[in-house]
């Protein structure tokens, strides 16, 4: 009977850990696995340790880090003054809340990098690029490539610390309205760190509201959906394009 008992619970404790390191490895924090699990956040942490050490690896040195110089622009941000990008120029809003945030980590000859396309008002991670090896001569050229849509002011350096702020903060944000982050984004997430804590030194949405901007692949109808669900009908804004090329504002109010 203790055999199989035992048996039984090396099962579970197994079943438990492997659902850690799948919650992990799709960017979710301790907090977030513990509440998913029925757990509490310290029971949690001893597994993601151990699950960590089972694969012990130095992390690479990082090679460089790059934001959009907009990406304060309509967001509250507190205590960290010394952070680029604070005080957006006028010419370079950043109305549409996307932001582009690209890390590079020097893995010995190459570099891996990968670049992040962030909705800072509503929902989070919307594409991934990378993460890529390539020879550390060709990492400018993605660099540029990759804030090519940005062509009016070139990225800015940025601490790896801003990254996971606006990376991690922005997909903590975008959950808490029920949108998940784009299927690739587990994979780059690594370059970006450990994000133990919740972004509590960046307020997101446009000026600390949920604002929907669709693009040409979006589900817009879903989304607005979503949004009626999560956030609820006045608390949350929108500008859409609808067929027929009209478009359809509404600020203040949460339906069409």
């Amino acid at each position: 009977m203790s055999l199989a008992c035992g048996s039984r619970e090396a099962a579970l404790d197994s079943e438990l850990a492997g659902r850690v390191t799948e919650l992990r490895q799709k960017g979710r924090t301790p907090k977030e696995i513990a509440r998913a699990l029925g757990l509490k956040p310290a029971d949690v942490m001893p597994m993601i340790r151990a699950i960590g050490a089972q694969a012990p690896r130095r992390e690479a040195p990082v090679a460089g880090c790059w934001v959009t110089e907009h990406w304060s622009d309509k967001l509250g941000v507190t205590g960290h003054a010394d952070w680029p990008g604070m005080s957006p120029p006028e010419s370079e809003s950043g109305e549409s809340g996307l932001v582009g945030v690209l890390v590079a980590r020097d893995t010995g000859s190459t570099v891996l990098a990968c670049g992040f396309l962030v909705d800072v008002f509503c929902l989070g991670v919307k594409n991934t690029n990378g993460p890529r090896t390539m020879d550390r001569r060709k990492l400018p050229d993605f660099i540029r490539t990759f804030f090519s849509a940005w062509s009016r002011r070139p990225p800015v350096p940025a601490p790896l610390e801003l990254a996971r702020h606006v990376v991690f903060g922005a997909v903590d944000y975008a959950r808490s309205l029920g949108f998940e982050p784009h299927p690739d984004f587990a994979k780059g997430a690594a370059l970006l760190g450990d994000w133990e804590a919740s972004s509590s030194n960046v307020t997101f949405g446009h000026d600390g509201k949920p604002l929907y901007i669709n693009g040409p692949r979006d589900d817009t109808y879903g989304t607005m959906a979503k949004l009626r669900q999560t956030a609820g009908d006045g608390n949350f804004d929108y500008l859409v394009q609808l067929p027929g090329s009209l478009t359809r504002r509404n600020r203040g109010i949460g339906t069409r």
